[in-house]
């Protein structure tokens, strides 16, 4: 079927509009790994983007620091760069320009296919990151990477190969923020359901609710929380073990876990399924029943808000003004 599609214009003779850009991201989500593989002028690249547009290596914005401290922002399942900024009470919200103002950091997003695996998309992510240092004009002193639900999956994804690959980029890297990282995936996670809570119900995101039973490779991963190909090799004492490879936090970095839970309180119920709608709240806090899989946050570099959706973590006052608490030099 996707073969069969018309060739859609040359992205860039398309103005892009936040709309379109929001439709073009969940059908990455949903088919993009379909997309790819047909060759599909709808496949979104990875690209790093300031002020909207992506970088260019060979012609780099004049009015980046040369002293840089970078803040990149990924974002989660069929979503884009642009829905970073939204608003609460009516009023405008975006926490990485809010720790920007505040703290001096030099903002960038990543745009991606979220319907490909992840492990793909980290190790894409972890060479763009060599790329971005081996062209910034001048030193780039610090990276803290925010992740948002499967942006924080890619982040990981995207430390664990760098070490493998011996890249240089980690060593700057200061901090990992995990804002709604289904660290251990989402057990109630259908994309169906995922896509009712991303998309206003309109006549145009039914379609691509319905077309999210095929499940793409990205989703799969997402549900199960896997960041990287390898799998443990099986124990016959732990008859349920899980069976994806361990994966620790990176060594030597700043690592935040911000989780959410619809209730008021915590419960077994809320903690093991209702969390933030989508994802448990186990699992945003990297908690494991199984000691190798468990995330060692430090108990301080943790927030779980409460009477807060998984979609309401962008427009949370409480989650920007913690943000800006942890980040604060101070507190480095």
């Amino acid at each position: 079927l996707l073969s069969r599609l018309p060739a859609p214009p040359p992205p860039h003779q398309i103005p892009e509009t936040p709309k379109r850009a929001a439709l073009i991201a969940t059908l990455n989500g949903v088919l993009g790994d379909k997309l790819v593989e047909h060759h599909n002028a709808l496949a979104t690249p990875m690209t790093l983007r300031y002020q909207g547009k992506p970088l260019d290596w060979q012609a780099m914005p004049k009015d980046l620091p040369r002293e840089g401290r970078v803040l990149l922002m990924i974002h989660g399942l069929c979503m884009n760069d642009l829905q970073w900024q939204t608003e609460h009470q009516g009023k405008p919200v975006n926490h990485g320009e809010q720790l920007a103002n505040a703290l001096g950091y030099q903002p960038l997003y990543l745009r991606y296919n979220s319907g490909l695996p992840i492990a793909q998309n980290g190790q894409r992510l972890a060479l763009l990151l060599e790329q971005l240092l081996a062209h910034w004009p001048g030193e780039l002193k610090e990276i803290t990477i925010m992740g948002y639900s499967m942006g924080g999956l890619v982040a990981r994804s995207a430390s664990h190969h760098a070490g493998v690959a011996r890249l240089t980029w980690p060593a700057h890297l200061a901090n990992l923020i995990f804002l709604g990282t289904p660290h251990h995936g989402a057990p109630l996670e259908h994309a169906g359901h995922w896509l009712e809570q991303l998309l206003p119900a309109t006549a145009y995101s039914e379609p691509f609710v319905r077309l999210a039973r095929l499940r793409s490779a990205g989703i799969k991963d997402l549900r199960h929380g896997k960041v990287i190909d390898a799998v443990a090799p099986p124990d016959t004492a732990v008859p349920s073990q899980d069976p994806r490879a361990p994966l620790p936090l990176p060594s030597g970095v700043n690592c935040y876990a911000i989780a959410a839970t619809t209730t008021a309180k915590r419960s077994l119920l809320a903690d093991r399924l209702i969390g933030d709608g989508l994802v448990p709240l186990r699992s945003a806090l990297g908690q494991h029943s199984e000691a190798r899989h468990q995330l060692a946050f430090l108990p301080a570099h943790t927030l779980i808000v409460y009477r807060t959706s998984h979609m309401a973590l962008l427009t949370s006052p409480q989650v920007g003004q913690q943000l800006l608490r942890w980040l604060s030099p101070l507190q480095l």
